[in-house]
């Protein structure tokens, strides 16, 4: 196992970046900048022993500052959307950006996945990785609280990305952190991932309005389009007549998994037929948002000159379920003085 460190760039305002590459001794290698705690690259075995690049990007500190569709980012302090861009904890209402239509998305103009984090290196005895730290400031982005943030990626010796999320406030706010890799086993060159074969283990849903916004209700999969309790490809139902998908454009949605106990248990599969790559998630979160890269529209050059093009990745978005400072029976994402946040979501990538 080794970890090796160079500089990324330099943000406009005058912050060093670096990029740091682990790799472990099957020859996975995952390059991840502090820069947003972005994983800039994931090479992985296919069943032939080769290795491609299998997360979408850039190559450059430039391109992620200047047009970053959240690739392979920290989402923070909020992940996913809050309705109209406000919430009220305790009586006193919060005024958030409203960057996504009328909501707020993803922690606002400048969330978690635009600033420069602390980094250092950490040998944990499975694996290598680094330890991200970010203080979030009372009143960054709207949001209440000094908010001490921890993320810590470790590629362990299983062929694993873990990444394990922790933080502490000093005053009652609301967190939701998750990971935004857009992901093509194929190859992130090669191409939409419609062929992809794809399992959630969740038997129920939160359907969305024509905002995207989650309505409250929870609501079985049988029968619809969003049934993966067994593996189907992507492309099976995709472009069905179907009111949730003419709302997201496609897949955009929240699953609630089938163990939500807390537990670090198994949430979903991947697998690419051709080159046999397969994505098993993990998590200790009660939800986890499938988005199949349906806003990708030609316009963004990535690595290799590749342009990337709609349904040319896919995110596994592991979280608490969307809008949950107005939907009291979701989870709560409440975070108050005493309290941890903790969570931890494992990537184990394998060939058939």
């Amino acid at each position: 196992m080794k970890i090796v460190k160079k500089p990324f760039g330099i943000t406009p305002d005058g912050i060093p970046v670096d990029l740091f590459t682990l790799e472990n001794f099957q020859g996975v290698t995952a390059k991840i900048t502090n820069y947003g705690g972005i994983v800039v690259s994931l090479l992985a075995l296919d069943s032939r022993g080769e290795k491609s690049d299998i997360v979408l990007g850039y190559e450059t500190l430039g391109e992620y500052i200047r047009n970053n569709p959240y690739f392979g980012c920290i989402v923070g302090r909020y992940a996913n959307r809050i309705a109209g861009g406000r919430f009220t904890l305790e009586g006193k209402e919060y005024i958030l950006a409203k960057n996504n239509g009328e909501n707020h998305l993803h922690g606002g103009m400048k969330g978690f996945d635009k600033v420069v984090w602390k980094a250092e290196d950490i040998f944990p005895s499975d694996g290598v990785g680094i330890a991200l730290t970010y203080l979030s400031p009372d009143g960054e982005e709207g949001y209440p609280g000094n908010l001490s943030v921890k993320v810590r990626y470790i590629l362990t010796t299983d062929n694993e990305l873990r990444i394990e999320y922790s933080a502490v406030t000093d005053s009652a706010t609301v967190v939701n952190l998750t990971h935004h890799s857009y992901f093509n086993l194929a190859g992130a060159e090669r191409g939409n991932i419609l062929n992809h074969e794809l399992l959630i283990r969740a038997g129920a849903f939160t359907p969305i309005d024509q905002t995207l916004i989650t309505t409250g209700e929870i609501r079985s999969v049988e029968g619809t389009p969003l049934d993966f309790t067994r593996r189907t490809p992507i492309v099976a139902r995709i472009n069905q007549n179907d009111e949730q998908l003419r709302y997201g454009q496609g897949y955009d949605h929240n699953w609630v998994l089938d163990n939500s106990d807390g537990s670090l248990s198994p949430a979903a599969q991947v697998v690419e037929p051709e080159s046999g790559r397969t994505l098993e998630v993990f998590t200790t979160e009660p939800g986890i948002q499938f988005y199949s890269g349906n806003f990708l529209d030609g316009s963004i050059t990535g690595k290799k000159r590749k342009i990337y093009n709609k349904r040319d990745g896919f995110c596994l978005e592991t979280q608490h379920f969307p809008d949950s400072v107005h939907k009291p029976h979701f989870p709560s994402t409440v975070l108050r003085p005493g309290e941890e946040y903790s969570q931890t979501t494992v990537y184990r990538f394998e060939a058939e």
